[in-house]
């Protein structure tokens, strides 16, 4: 997942350089999202972790 949204924020960056704002907002909103997305997730399992031990 957070492999994702540096893809995504590649493809922002990369649209943001060459004009297309659009487009470089709407992959940023998309990196945003996964990139949270993937920290919570790491949250639980490091917390499930803890818990398990």
């Amino acid at each position: 997942m957070l492999r994702y949204a540096i893809i995504f924020f590649v493809i922002a960056l990369i649209a943001a350089v060459f004009g297309f704002t659009g487009i470089a907002a709407s992959a940023a909103g998309f990196a945003q999202l996964l990139f949270y997305g993937f920290l919570i997730l790491a949250v639980i399992g490091l917390l499930i972790g803890l818990v398990r031990r």
